[in-house]
């Protein structure tokens, strides 16, 4: 990946260049795509919105300001919106694609959750899914995407602050959750990136 003062560089130039924000789309579509595909669990749809989503930033780059918190955040952004959108519109409940949660990256700051997601996937997975769908976005975004509490704010529309209330209380309702239903507490670990989509943006074509 290219340095912050490249990048810089590069988004100043995508803002009138299309093949530089080609580059843009090669760095960060497997990220997008990945988050949209946890949002959804659907490959098809994640590939239909992810298009979407880097055909409004390209239309919307022009306006785009540096405000201190990586160009991705904006990316984010750009999905949260379309995501949230396309739900809305087909009244779906927000799935996470749970096939692959053996790949969510937990750490050290929730080893209760991590040692829940070694000891009983299932059991873990069917309590993230009656979780709302704010508290399984913030999972998504700080156990497969590794943002940070900063990050996700901005993503979510929140503060720091906020998200970090937010997510102590998610991992209080997950443990709860579990402890009700089976006399255990919580877990997880983050996905390889994976990306079967295809590059519209690509500078090859």
């Amino acid at each position: 990946m290219s340095s912050p003062i490249d990048e810089k560089a590069l988004i100043e130039r995508a803002k009138e260049d299309k093949e530089a924000f080609g580059q843009l789309y090669e760095i960060y579509v497997d990220r997008i795509y990945n988050y949209v595909y946890y949002r959804t669990g659907n490959a098809a749809d994640a590939e239909d919105l992810t298009a979407k989503i880097f055909v409004r930033a390209m239309k919307h780059i022009p306006r785009y300001q540096d405000k201190g918190v990586p160009f991705s955040a904006w990316l984010y952004r750009i999905a949260h919106n379309l995501v949230a959108n396309w739900h809305r519109d087909n009244s779906r409940r927000q799935m996470i694609a749970l096939d692959d949660i053996t790949h969510w990256h937990v750490g050290d700051e929730s080893p209760e959750f991590a040692t829940q997601l070694m000891e009983d996937k299932a059991l873990l997975l069917s309590a993230i899914r009656r979780l709302p769908s704010d508290r399984q976005e913030l999972l998504i975004l700080k156990f497969v995407e590794r943002l940070s509490n900063a990050e996700i704010g901005d993503i979510m529309g929140r503060s720091e602050g906020a998200i970090k209330s937010l997510y102590h209380r998610t991992l209080l309702s997950l443990r709860e959750d579990l402890l009700e239903r089976n006399g255990r507490s919580p877990t997880v670990a983050t996905p390889s990136r994976k990306s079967f989509f295809r590059r519209p943006f690509s500078r090859n074509r």
